[in-house]
């Protein structure tokens, strides 16, 4: 009875179990041969790899194509310490990578005791020559024959495997230029985005746009490339097309430099433009700085003087002022001032010449650059005149180029000023100007009373060929009459002959007109404010030929000069110290541009074979 009784309880358990272990067969069946769509959701999921690729970014360029700044293909170069550790040769790892890139290998190991990590970054920014013989593929490298005897590897063997060892490519912002257009072209950081110069002022056009592709894994978390499937293509940035010409930026910039250390001046500054349309072909400040190690310059390397440096400009103002006045029929060319031998007092303040003239002409007058003689001639105009003619100009405006720290100057209204203001006004005192300010104003003597508006960019052309942007020669206005511009053209051209301020500014062969500046500089207020009496800010501005003006060009050094034994400064004057380089950049402008003494040529960007 008891063993019938056992023979019963295991028949049960027997039907229990495989009654069981079928529906466990026939669930495995079901999700196998037919699963539910979550199911398959859910692992297909966990297959997908989604990347989303940056486009490159944009180049800047110059007028005629140069490459200034561009993209370079780099890689990161990086570890996985987990992986390495569980399946590959640290050794061989360590080795490679100290011998490859001149790295300690204690610093290496360093990075692979971690073996919670698996990303670790050995070297950034590798550029792709570099890593020919590195394939990520099957995580190995190749070497010859003879390198891989030094490598001590086993007979007929040429690769060592590196399973580990990654890339991820980065793209590095290179300027093949260095320092060249340092302070027009700026820089971008390592995220990608524009800080200075053109790079930050165009950034919206230069950065690249993201794309999306999506692909599959294997078993190991490896892409299966022949299932990828590309989502949006990662499109390039716009090229920015400058107006400024390499050669002519290069040969300014060499110029000034040599100026600046001539004369031992803190800082010099100079542009290049052409007359007529505005287009800025050089634009330069030393001291400079090389784009490509930008985080190692001294912030104010950085600056871009031409447009971020407020300054008195001394006589240079006197140009528009005895224009307006011509124009407005105040004084003509041949009426006689009195400039009393260099000494006249006025509002109870002083003012001298340092040569003293007696009775000169207007013409002379400009030529001398007499300051009292420059300041009678305003106070015949009026404080609202004078006010009204630096306004028509530009002063106190900022032109709006497309970079950041143009400063508009300083220029106060009238109803502030003392009785005396306007003799001070007019010859470039109690006024701030930056040099693009001045030489817009002596463009516009150029090119018969019409202003132009300065431009930085030519074009900008999306990398599918679209033109996104293209900036044509602007007119601003028309500061002074045609005739009263010729009338200063000539008036300007007897300041470079003999008896003039800038003789040394001439170029053989062409009539220059130009005007010299010899301002001192302002005491700050901590130091009492006033005028430092040995510190000064000079120039020289000026254009030709002056039968048919072409280029304007500006020079200036900040507190230029030499001592002499006995403690006097010299050396210091706008047609001292920025005259002979005037000179030498206009004589190779001219010659690079191929512009005939008479202007009779039609302006080209390059010359022609």
């Amino acid at each position: 009875m008891a063993e019938v009784r056992h023979k019963g309880r295991i028949a049960l358990l027997a039907a229990t179990i495989l009654i069981v272990f079928t529906g466990i067969a026939v669930r495995l069946a079901f999700l196998h041969l037919r699963p539910a769509g979550w199911v398959c959701e859910s692992i297909e999921e966990g297959r997908v790899l989604e990347r989303k690729p940056k486009g490159n970014r944009g180049r800047i360029v110059d007028r005629n194509g140069e490459i200034l700044a561009m993209d370079l293909a780099a890689y990161h170069v990086f570890v996985d310490p987990k992986y390495i550790a569980e399946n590959g040769d640290p050794d061989a790892v360590c080795r490679f990578l100290a011998h490859e890139f001149q790295l300690p290998e204690s610093e290496i190991r360093e990075k692979l005791a971690d073996t919670s990590r698996q990303y670790r970054v050995v070297v950034k920014y590798v550029p792709g020559h570099r890593l020919k013989r590195f394939s990520p593929r099957w995580y190995g490298v190749t070497y010859t024959p003879a390198a891989a005897d030094q490598w001590m590897l086993p007979a007929g063997q040429t690769n060592i495997y590196l399973r580990g060892v990654k890339l991820d490519e980065m793209p590095k912002r290179t300027y093949p230029k260095g320092p060249l257009m340092a302070h027009v072209v700026g820089y971008s950081n390592m995220e990608g985005k524009g800080c200075a110069g053109i790079e930050q002022r165009m950034d919206q056009y230069l950065r690249g746009k993201a794309g999306r592709f999506e692909s599959k894994k294997d078993g190991r978390g490896h892409e299966i490339y022949h299932e990828r499937s590309v989502i949006d293509p990662p499109q390039d940035g716009a090229t920015v097309t400058l107006t400024l010409d390499q050669h002519l930026q290069y040969f300014t910039e060499k110029t000034i430099e040599k100026m600046r250390f001539d004369f031992n001046a803190k800082a010099a500054w100079a542009i290049v433009m052409h007359v007529r349309t505005g287009e800025v072909l050089a634009m330069a400040s030393s001291p400079t700085y090389d784009l490509n190690r930008y985080g190692k310059a001294p912030a104010e390397w950085r600056r871009n003087r031409t447009i971020s440096f407020n300054y008195e400009p001394g006589s240079t103002m006197k140009a528009g002022v005895i224009a307006t006045a011509l124009d407005h029929g105040i004084v003509s060319t041949n009426d006689m001032i009195d400039c009393e031998n260099g000494y006249w007092v006025y509002g109870g303040k002083a003012l001298r010449d340092s040569h003293g003239e007696g009775v000169i002409s207007v013409a002379d007058v400009i030529k001398v650059s007499s300051n009292i003689g420059t300041a009678k001639v305003a106070l015949m105009m009026g404080d609202q005149m004078v006010y009204e003619s630096l306004k028509s100009f530009g002063f106190g405006e900022r032109f709006g180029l497309p970079v950041p720290g143009e400063e508009k100057g300083i220029l106060y209204s009238p109803k502030t000023w003392s009785k005396m203001k306007v003799t001070r006004v007019a010859i470039g005192q109690g006024v701030a100007v930056t040099a693009l300010q001045v030489l817009s104003m002596m463009n516009a003597i150029a090119y018969n009373g019409v202003q132009m508006k300065p431009l930085l960019i030519k074009r900008v052309v999306a990398s599918d060929g679209t033109v996104l942007r293209e900036d044509k020669p602007e007119k601003l206005g028309n500061p002074i009459t045609p005739s009263a511009a010729r009338r200063m053209q000539k008036l300007l051209a007897r300041v470079t002959e003999e008896g003039g301020t800038g003789t040394k500014a001439a170029v053989e062969g062409y009539r220059v007109g130009g005007k010299t500046g010899t301002a001192q500089k302002i005491k700050p207020a901590a130091e009492g404010g006033g005028y430092y009496s040995k510190n000064f800010t000079s120039s020289f501005v000026g254009f030709l030929p002056v039968e048919n003006p072409e280029i304007g060009i500006i020079v200036v050094a900040d507190d230029p000069g030499t001592y002499t034994e006995s403690g006097r400064k010299i050396n210091y004057y706008g047609g001292t110290v920025c005259g002979p380089a005037f000179k030498e950049i206009a004589g190779f402008a001219v010659r690079y541009l191929r512009i005939p003494p008479d202007g009779s040529r039609v302006y080209v960007t390059r010359p022609e074979e």
